[in-house]
């Protein structure tokens, strides 16, 4: 059996609705196309089709499998291409996520440059600082800034960001200037509702790590409005370079305990684990790697 005809053969049928109506796409006969599709059943071992006689439809395990055959075929087809020409264009539908902040500071700027240099692909660019499920949302590609676990997913990273400890000269000059992380237990803090470890404060100090209780007055799920609250003289926050670098140059925030460093993140391009990866993916990825190269908020 071709295994590789058989996949196109069952994509077809389904597509078409009928046996009959993918013998116009394949060029095959009708026995042909029948037996592509019961070959393929066998080699599976499972019904991908449920026939009856007016009309066909697809299995739970025939839903994933074609799915993945229009994967493989679209790979296949990709890299065909890529052989013939080295310009082949990307095309098709990208779905993406980014985190709220960095999307719209970072991001924003660089999806009409892709755009204009892959005119065959759409672009859907969903923003939310929620971790989301790649693979039941639907989603091509996710940028994520944290320290990655272990997964089924694989990442490439495009940037690093340190977390920054600050506030504006207006509360320092009313609650004072904290001079070790302990003395953060008694000011005033906005925090960020999505930080992992919560209200408890890690630092690595000349001594070694140092861990605080805070206490919040603000909680905001969004980097932005814990900078607002900062600059409206609010309290303390620990926050992304990415967001205060330009506050910190100006003065409008000013770092605390440097020599007590806060976690350093990595930013990524996060993608479900393919063998073929689609071509569209391969060119966002590696505009983004270039894009981001030297950032911003790193000068």
């Amino acid at each position: 059996m071709d295994i590789l005809q058989a996949m196109k053969t069952f994509a077809a049928v389904v597509e078409a609705g009928s046996f009959v109506g993918a013998i116009d796409t394949t060029g095959l006969s009708k026995p042909a196309v029948s037996r592509h599709v019961n070959e393929l059943e066998s080699h599976l071992g499972t019904r991908l089709l449920q026939r009856t006689t007016r009309r066909l439809s697809l299995t739970s395990e025939g839903q994933t499998y074609y799915q993945r055959c229009k994967e493989v075929l679209l790979a296949v087809q990709e890299a065909e291409a890529e052989v013939g020409s080295s310009a082949v264009e990307a095309q098709g539908r990208l779905r993406i996520g980014a985190p709220q902040t960095f999307g719209v500071l970072h991001l924003a700027a660089l999806w009409g440059r892709f755009a204009a240099e892959n005119p065959q692909v759409s672009l859907e660019i969903v923003l939310s600082d929620r971790v989301v499920d790649l693979v039941e949302e639907g989603y091509d590609l996710v940028v994520r800034i944290a320290r990655l676990a272990d997964s089924s997913l694989v990442s490439r990273p495009l940037a690093r960001t340190r977390m920054v400890l600050c506030a504006s000269p207006a509360y320092l000059a009313q609650h004072g200037t904290p001079v070790h992380p302990h003395e953060l237990a008694s000011h005033e803090v906005v925090s960020y509702s999505y930080w992992a470890t919560g209200d408890v404060w890690s630092f690595q100090g000349p001594k070694g790590e140092v861990t605080v209780n805070t206490r919040s007055r603000i909680h905001a799920n969004n980097g932005d409005t814990c900078r607002a609250a900062a600059l409206a003289h609010q309290g303390v926050i620990l926050q992304p370079d990415f967001l205060v670098h330009e506050d910190l140059r100006s003065g409008a925030l000013v770092e605390l305990m440097p020599e007590f460093r806060a976690v350093e993140l990595g930013i990524f391009a996060v993608y479900p684990t393919r063998k073929q990866l689609p071509l569209k993916v391969r060119r966002l990825v590696d505009f983004l790697v270039a894009a981001l190269q030297v950032p911003p908020w790193a000068h």
